[in-house]
């Protein structure tokens, strides 16, 4: 198995004292040691504080009436959950995209819903009977408050999004003076690379130079100094630029070419990016308007999200970063804060100087640039359309490197100059939407303490929520249920709540454990890059970031079992008892319950951390060319003609349209010459494989492997699969229950014992 793992150069010890480190920390800290505090003084029985939950626990026996259940039958008490479902499914049904007044709407529910669950809660459901139950009450509370805060702005700012907000028609006027020549800026294309395997980057530059647009140079910046990308430049023509040392990384490396080129636009591609051939066509055209800085395009990938493809779910599910740009760069361009991605986007040069070029006080050195932007008082602009595609990570320990660095780099903003937050000339909007950037990074945990907060109902006995089944029904079954139906709706299709949720997991604990560590220490690790380009020929389970999800796993199985017997022998004597303790008893339904629920989401994110084999390095694609396949005979050549299934740039699986070619095991090694008639290109090959499907209606499947290739032959075949327009498709996920079902289906056939045959996995097919 072929990996790596670098790490680059990290902020100086003078940049970390500069801005300040200790005041987010101390603030945290000192928020601990409060809750701490009165934790101890209320467990040592100190008056005031006694007195205090006292009071507000008899507040919480006595709710006021318009929080309290109406005398009515099951059935009516699930009838505002009935009306607001069916009310959330038509507006659904009159709009399938969410259009401003169907938006509108639905958010007013949520928000409606939002507030009365809030009040319920915070009025109704605590229990501060004694210090014990109180800590893990209020826990669960605050925990739950700040992912609600979190959704309520997400919401506001949804409210944001402008009926006219159309970036599309946008960019169809704009590209009119690009397309007739009256607006053609010069244009620097950036290619960072740091270890990245040459093959990647001779498709990005390759890339790069099939875009259709006249007045640009590309340039190739490479940070660790090797003599065949060197090489591949003077190959490929384009210009190499290496620079003596790696100070600031990936912002030191952009920051020395911007020092050195002279173009008007500047681009930046990652090393695995490929654009598609009108990407400069798309986007340089909003640079007419003087107040744009940056354009960003959202990212696309052209392998599989290793989440999906360790549970077999490819072209099922979406990639993890689908449902921010798809959702969430939507509203944050509504309010002028969208966040530059790092790649595929276009920044004015003059813009960028004005800012000191790219910010180098953060590892996340795209996101700072932004804000630095924003705050001159520039536009951000997002052009939702996919114009470039790369490699996400291959596995979950990528995954989680880029994951972690991404967490690290956003929470630095605490501590540098350019917080969002505090940074000069920022609007209160912008700021919001910054907010809930950083804040989503601390719902971790949160998250964790969902996970650990059914442990409290059997092994110390405690009652974190005190409610009732009918109020259950009444109070958090509407909030809970309309927010499942409407979430994928309103993200456009890009996530559903129940994926999302058992998803997230995967990484809960390790990112938990990251986001405190960066409070207490924010510099104290460097840029980390994400391994591409890497090979596995076998399973592989990340025991490291599985350890704490088996632990919790069996924890919860045991505490699960607890409930399950106390829940059993309720409805024997549960009527006898003292009141409180028939509280305690019917407070173990909701525990068992939520048990249940995690036991299932811990399981589909320990199948997650099962790595499936990958030993072939090349991306295959669905893509439908015909084909003339002609091999030699004994008497001469036979010619036989085809439709590829899948092509990539090592070979091609071939579907023969008419009979004649020659059977296992005659066919191996057979060399071929394969040419796809609609490229007018032709490539020597060898034929690996051949299924023949006699007695079915399927046409019989040849795979073949290319042998060596020209440089121009090379070309082809990359702008043929990477960059045409408009080939990066999206799709829709599956809702609420189909998801359900999904993971149950996992569950019963988990690829790891049901799809074993590495030649098989070994592609992974990618529709375009």
């Amino acid at each position: 198995m072929k990996a790596f793992r670098v790490t680059r150069s990290k902020p100086s010890a003078a940049i970390a004292t500069m801005f300040r480190p200790q005041t987010a920390t101390l603030v945290l800290l000192g928020l601990v040691a409060l809750a701490g505090l009165i934790s101890m003084a209320w467990f040592s029985g100190e008056g005031s504080v006694q007195k205090i939950f006292t009071e507000i626990n008899q507040l919480q026996d006595a709710p006021p009436l318009w929080l309290q259940v109406p005398m009515v039958t099951g059935e009516f008490l699930l009838a505002p959950t009935v009306v607001l479902l069916l009310v959330a499914w038509g507006i659904m049904q009159v709009s399938p995209q969410p259009q401003w007044w169907s938006r509108t709407l639905v958010v007013g529910i949520l928000l409606i819903l939002t507030v009365r669950y809030i009040l319920w809660r915070s009025l109704s459901t605590l229990n501060l009977s004694d210090p014990l139950n109180g800590v893990f009450s209020l826990g669960l509370f605050l925990m739950e408050m700040l992912v609600v805060m979190l959704a309520v702005i997400q919401l506001f700012l949804i409210l944001k999004i402008r009926p006219d907000q159309r970036r599309q028609r946008e960019a169809d006027h704009y590209a009119l003076a690009v397309e007739a020549g009256d607006y053609l800026p010069s244009v620097d294309i950036l290619v960072p690379t740091y270890n990245e395997p040459v093959e990647i980057l001779r498709r990005t530059i390759i890339g790069c130079q099939a875009l259709d647009y006249a007045n640009k140079k590309i340039y190739l910046l490479d940070d660790t100094r090797r003599a065949q990308v060197e090489e591949l430049a003077g190959e490929l023509g384009c210009e190499y630029m290496a620079r003596p040392d790696n100070r600031h990384a990936k912002a030191g490396n952009l920051n020395h070419a911007l020092s050195q080129t002279q173009g008007e636009l500047i681009v930046v591609f990652d090393a695995d990016f490929i654009p598609t051939r009108n990407f400069l066509k798309r986007t340089v055209g909003f640079f007419q308007d003087p107040q744009v800085a940056l354009v960003q395009t959202p990212q696309s990938f052209y392998n599989p999200d290793p989440i999906a493809h360790n549970l077999g779910l490819e072209n099922i599910i979406t990639h993890d970063e689908e449902v921010f740009y798809r959702h969430m760069q939507e509203f944050r361009d509504a309010v002028g804060s969208v966040v530059c991605a790092g790649t595929s986007f276009v920044v004015r040069r003059s813009a960028l100087e004005g800012v000191r070029g790219f910010a180098t006080d953060s590892i996340t050195e795209d996101y700072f640039t932004g804000i630095r932007l924003s705050a001159q008082q520039h536009r951000l602009v997002y052009l939702d359309e996919k114009l470039s595609a790369g490699l996400a990570a291959e596995d979950i320990a990528a995954f989680a490197t880029q994951r972690f660095r991404w967490a690290r780099g956003t929470l630095q903003a605490f501590f540098i100059q350019a917080n969002p937050l505090t940074i000069p000339d920022l609007t209160p909007v912008q700021r919001l939407a910054h907010l809930e950037g950083l804040l989503s990074w601390f719902g971790t945990w949160s998250r964790v303490g969902f996970l650990l907060m059914p442990l409290a109902y059997s092994f110390l006995h405690v009652i974190p929520v005190r409610a009732t089944t009918r109020e259950l029904m009444y109070f958090l079954l509407p909030y809970v249920l309309v927010n499942l139906t409407v979430f994928s709706w309103l993200n456009k299709r890009s996530r559903s709540a129940l994926l999302g949720e058992v998803f997230s997991l995967v990484l809960v604990f390790p990112l938990a454990i990251t986001v405190f560590q960066v409070m207490l220490n924010p510099f104290s690790k460097g840029f980390n890059v994400t391994p591409k380009g890497t090979q596995r020929d076998r399973y592989h389970f990340n025991w490291a970031l599985a350890l704490p999800l088996i632990t919790l796993f069996i924890l919860t199985a045991l505490s699960l079992w607890l409930n399950l017997g106390m829940c059993m022998i309720k409805g024997d004597w549960a009527r006898t008892v003292a009141p409180e303790v028939a509280d305690s008893i019917r407070g173990l339904g909701l525990g068992w319950i939520w048990s249940g629920i995690n036991l299932l989401m811990i399981w589909i994110a320990l199948m997650v951390l099962m790595d499936v084999p990958k030993p072939n390095l090349y991306n295959w694609f669905d893509l439908r060319r015909t084909v003339r396949l002609t091999y030699p005979t004994a008497t001469g050549e036979q010619t036989l003609w085809g439709i590829t299934t899948m092509l990539s740039e090592g070979g091609a699986q071939i579907a023969l349209t008419q009979s004649g070619f020659p059977l296992l095991p005659v066919n191996y090694n057979l060399p071929v010459t394969v040419e796809l008639m609609e490229a007018g290109l032709q490539l020597q090959g060898q034929v690996i494989r051949v299924e023949d499907h006699q007695g079915k209606d399927d046409y019989p499947q040849v795979r073949i492997m290319f042998e060596q290739i020209t440089l121009e032959q090379h070309r082809t075949l990359v702008e043929m699969l990477f960059c045409r327009p408009g080939q990066w498709k999206r799709f829709e996920v599956p809702g609420e229950i189909p998801s359900l079902i999904l993971l149950f289906k996992i569950l019963l056939r988990p690829r790891v014992v049901f799809d074993r045959n590495p030649d098989v996995r070994a592609i992974a097919v990618a529709k375009v």
